[in-house]
């Protein structure tokens, strides 16, 4: 495929992509860039995603990089309310004890903490969660040694991981969830301290992640496409990434290529355009620095030997099976080696599942929760339950 402006290809490479979606060129002639831009504003304003915040706290990974994440407690058990309508509502008022577990949620590439806000509106008040943005994401520093000119590694995010869980969950079990990158994250970890998982570790969940192989993922495109995506995007990612206000100038003046590269990557299925734009700010926040460092680490990643260390613990792995990114054949292969996680592929969705059909992603993590908690010999809490049951995904 051609690309003709280095903003295209900043976008296509930020979403780990190439192309845009078919029509975007003659919406481009039709509609102005000013009414494009207000559209916006009325999509962000409309859909206050991202919005949930807790308790602020950071982290000191082994570079010196500080790491934020944000913690949020269980409520304290409370007499029962009044049925409300809604799958989320009317079913924590009767909770029991909070969960004896905290779940760390792991984001992926491009993206930060409040990817997990569908995943987090709905646990909040219910189990205690801790939520980071990996190194140079969100709210995060900087990777000082990726600023020092060194690479960014799956490993050092697994080393990040330790430094989180150290300094946000010191004690008792922990449940380990990551998207894309940060289920990568969570294996590499597993990989560096198989200690700590057999001690502390009582559940785990992978969610539109890859052990490896990713070299040969087509990213939807013909097969000689693919192979010279592969080919040039290493040595285009380090031009661009020294020439980042350029190359960010020049994606801002593109934006909506990039939304129908981010609309084709992320996605499935057509989705609410607040949820859509959602997606284009959390991967437009990134520079393209950023995006540059990180590429080279996924085709560099393997790790479905780790996978061994987390055989054994209550599982889940979910994808959708439209996800050009990370396949759902990359799935079922996690799942073949943890027998004992439940394999979840949700007909029809892409990359980014958890933001797509959100229901059903809540309730099977809910149900991993809770069989994470049962593991621990615990009670688990009554509106956990029956959310990880109700079924109205």
């Amino acid at each position: 495929m051609k690309w003709e402006r280095a903003g295209l290809v900043g976008a296509a490479i930020g979403v780990v992509a190439a192309g845009a979606a078919a029509g975007v060129a003659i919406e481009r002639v039709t509609v102005g860039r000013g009414v494009r831009r207000k559209a916006q504003l009325a999509l962000d304003a409309a859909g206050p995603y991202g919005s949930l915040r807790g308790r602020a706290g950071t982290a000191t990974a082994e570079d010196g990089t500080e790491l934020y994440f944000e913690t949020e407690d269980a409520a304290a058990p409370q007499e029962p309310e009044p049925p409300r309508r809604g799958w989320l509502r009317g079913r924590r008022g009767a909770a029991a004890a909070p969960l004896p577990v905290t779940v760390v949620f792991s984001h992926g590439y491009c993206l930060n903490q409040d990817s997990w806000h569908f995943q987090r509106a709905a646990l909040r008040g219910t189990v205690r969660a801790v939520y980071w943005d990996q190194r140079s994401h969100g709210r995060s520093e900087r990777g000082r040694d990726q600023a020092a000119g060194g690479p960014a590694t799956i490993d050092q995010l697994g080393r990040d991981l330790r430094a989180v869980l150290d300094a946000a969950v010191p004690e008792g079990p922990v449940v380990l969830v990551g998207h894309s990158m940060g289920g990568m994250t969570v294996m590499a970890f597993a990989d560096q301290y198989p200690d700590y998982v057999r001690e502390r570790v009582a559940g785990v969940g992978f969610v539109s992640t890859s052990s490896g192989k990713l070299a040969a993922v087509t990213l939807g495109l013909p097969a000689v496409g693919a192979r010279a995506f592969r080919a040039v995007a290493p040595g285009l990612l380090k031009i661009m990434g020294s020439q980042a206000d350029l190359v960010e100038r020049a994606r801002r003046a593109t934006a909506e290529l990039f939304a129908g590269i981010v609309k084709r990557y992320s996605f499935g299925s057509d989705v609410d355009p607040a949820v859509g734009r959602f997606a284009e700010r959390l991967i437009e926040s990134t520079p393209i620095d950023v995006v540059a460092e990180f590429y080279p680490a996924f085709t560099d990643h393997e790790k479905g030997d780790a996978l061994a260390v987390l055989d054994g613990l209550p599982g889940l792995v979910l994808a959708g099976d439209k996800d050009l990114l990370t396949p759902s054949e990359h799935s079922t292969e996690i799942a073949e080696k943890l027998p004992d996680a439940e394999l979840v592929i949700v007909p029809g969705a892409g990359h980014l599942v958890m933001f797509e059909r959100p229901g059903l992603v809540n309730c099977a993590l809910a149900l991993l929760i809770a069989q994470a908690a049962d593991s621990v010999q615990a009670p688990v809490a009554e509106g956990l339950r029956e959310l990880a049951t109700s079924g109205e995904a």
